[in-house]
């Protein structure tokens, strides 16, 4: 594998934090931003036994702007900054500098013109023992492609002077990777990776706001490091990202996600990791609460449809089902689950997925640097194997065969009756949806598509009465484990208050999946469960919107039930209320093969909720005297 590297400017903090999550995070190099650098209270010398003592190299110093074509004086003034850099370079420790092509309107063209430049520049690199990376801008003045910039750096025939190659410059301009081939491994001096999510916009503004890292985007970055190997490339692979999240996020955490994301990515370019893990269903959900409360869910989820079907042979612990769905509801006093609860509040502390292979998804997920959860297990207890997900909480893992397929009978004592269940009004776990800072959203977004079999469907803008909430889905291909990240900048939506009310991300909704969503409403409704209310103005809308039938928009308003479509595929939802002030439930029917999440819906359910958390007065008109 080659050394890994990342640029400072990927990072939030000051320089000496970013070094420090860099090399806690494992990199093996740095490339050194100017910016961080020069804002930097200490020497050159000072950064460079910085990063030394952190176990660190040097892989570049960046940028060095505007060099080439430029007409005199101009030209011999980047001479002069370009020595005036080689110098600190020798006291920093840095061998090479990375130079991007020429933006400025000054900038002459040609390619021989270009190469003269930078022939008589690697002389002077020479002189100062360091070597200089050229690197097209997709947005250069006149040289805006890779293929310009190899053919200059061949005319040139500097031993000091080579190639860099940067995977947003190239594939933003959907350049061919096939001519990569054709140039020298030893030519190339560094190869910086960065992804990117498809956006229609100037590709400057793109790149300087919209990179993420390998993995997070759109662009088909795997195939450009196949391109990479082809050449013997054997130097380091260093990630170069400007984007807005990152630069509010943990400088630990985003290193962290830099060092899974080149794993990842080199396990796409050449598989060497256990494949990943294919996820068969939610084997359970569970919640962490107080015995008081645990009553009070318990009795909505009886109004639900559930009804116990097990307690714990050693725990405050019961289960209840229905369908395919298993929900745990947790009291113990101590232990994980409380931790949790005193942490976070009543919520879930924990979900369970059944997936294909359980030794081979804990081995990928070490691969990746995902912690693994370990507790003391009791007499008689089973170890589940488990990691840590968003917010802390847990993911375990399940699978049909062997022990692990028995944890019910094992860990369970079932409940007593006649063994015959009612007929089941929800099916199975539809998706869950999970709210987490914004900043943090690309951040598991990588953690569920690196370690699990889920795709991504593309990112929505939900709009909340107080603002914008950004939704990420990601679903395996059959549709039977669907997750859904939410994130807000705007600090007063409900996924935003979810998060800085009950101190941190988790999950604030679960949906489940009704065979006729009709039939369990009146169910739920007789047992004595109320709906969100949803006002009358939206039931006259869809009737036009949509052409449906009098009568059948009567039972969805009757039953507080939400409707979109997609062609002939049709889509039915209700929600609960918010239970404890924070999280609920939702009931979904799916007809057709409908495969969305009922997004137009999205703001009708936010701003009905959000009357329920405030309530509003109506203003009395004024008495005229």
């Amino acid at each position: 594998m080659n050394p890994t590297s990342i640029a400072t400017v990927c990072l939030s903090g000051d320089l000496a934090e970013k070094l420090q999550a860099i090399a806690a995070a494992g990199f093996d190099a740095v490339e050194v931003f100017e910016n961080d650098f020069v804002t930097f209270d200490g020497s050159p010398r000072d950064v460079g036994r910085m990063i030394a003592d952190l176990g660190l190299s040097i892989a570049a110093f960046q940028p060095f702007r505007d060099f080439e074509g430029l007409p005199e004086p101009l030209r011999a003034r980047a001479f002069a900054r370009a020595e005036r850099k080689f110098a600190i370079m020798n006291e920093l420790g840095a061998e090479l500098m990375l130079i991007c092509s020429n933006v400025s309107p000054q900038a002459l063209g040609g390619i021989d013109r270009a190469a003269a430049d930078l022939r008589e520049l690697g002389g002077l690199a020479e002189k100062h023992g360091v070597r200089v990376g050229f690197e097209a801008l997709a947005w250069g003045r006149h040289v805006n492609d890779y293929r310009d910039a190899w053919e200059i750096v061949r005319r040139a025939d500097h031993p000091r002077i080579g190639l860099i190659l940067d995977s947003f410059h190239t594939l933003a301009r959907r350049s061919p990777l096939e001519p990569i081939a054709a140039i020298p491994g030893d030519r190339i001096f560094l190869v910086q990776l960065a992804d990117a999510p498809r956006l229609d916009m100037d590709v400057l503004s793109w790149s300087r706001h919209f990179r993420c890292f390998p993995g997070q985007g759109d662009l088909p970055v795997a195939d450009f490091v196949k391109a990479i190997e082809a050449t013997g490339y054997a130097g380091p692979l260093s990630l170069e990202v400007f984007n807005d999240q990152f630069r509010a996020g943990s400088a630990r955490r985003l290193a962290s996600d830099g060092v899974r994301s080149l794993i990842q990515l080199a396990d796409q370019a050449e598989p060497n990791l256990p494949p990943r893990a294919e996820c068969i269903g939610v084997e359970f959900i569970e919640f962490a609460l107080d015995e008081d409360t645990a009553h009070d869910l318990a009795q909505l989820f009886a109004a639900l449809g559930f009804r116990q079907t097990g307690t714990h042979l050693s725990k405050s612990v019961t289960r209840w089902s229905q369908g395919a769905i298993n929900l745990v509801l947790n009291t113990e006093k101590d232990g994980f689950a409380q931790s949790h609860a005193i942490m976070h509040g009543p919520g879930v502390c924990a979900i369970g997925l059944r997936v294909g292979d359980v030794a081979q998804t804990m081995a990928r997920a070490k691969a990746l640097k995902i912690a693994a959860f370990e507790q003391p297990i009791a007499p008689g207890e089973m170890h589940i194997p488990a990691i840590r997900g968003v917010g802390g909480s847990l993911i375990y893992f399940t699978q049909a065969e062997g022990e692990l397929g028995h944890v019910w009978e094992k860990e369970f004592v079932a409940a007593s009756g006649d063994g015959t269940a009612p007929a089941a009004l929800l099916q199975s776990v539809d998706h869950i949806s999970q709210s987490m800072d914004y900043e943090e959203m690309l951040s598991w977004l990588l953690f569920y598509t690196s370690l699990f079999a889920l795709e991504r469907i593309p990112q929505l803008a939900i709009a909340d009465p107080a603002g914008l909430v950004e939704s990420r889905p990601i679903v395996s291909q059959d549709g039977a484990v669907r997750f859904v990240l939410n994130g807000s900048q705007a600090t007063r939506t409900l996924s935003s208050r979810f998060v800085s009310e009950h101190f941190g991300s988790g999950v604030q909704h679960i949906a489940f999946s009704a065979p006729d969503i009709f039939a369990a409403v009146t169910a739920m409704r007789q047992a004595g469960l109320s709906f969100l209310d949803i006002p009358e103005n939206y039931y006259d809308d869809l009737e036009a919107r949509h052409g449906l039938e009098p009568d059948f928009v009567d039972r969805l308003r009757e039953h507080h039930i939400l409707y979109d479509r997609d062609g002939e595929a049709e889509f039915l939802q209700v929600y609960s209320h918010v239970f404890a002030q924070r999280f609920f439930f939702e009931i979904v029917e799916r007809r057709g093969g409908y495969s969305g999440f009922g997004a137009v819906n999205a703001p009708m359910r936010l701003a009905a909720q959000a009357r329920e958390a405030r309530p509003v007065t109506v203003p009395r008109p004024l008495r005229e005297d």
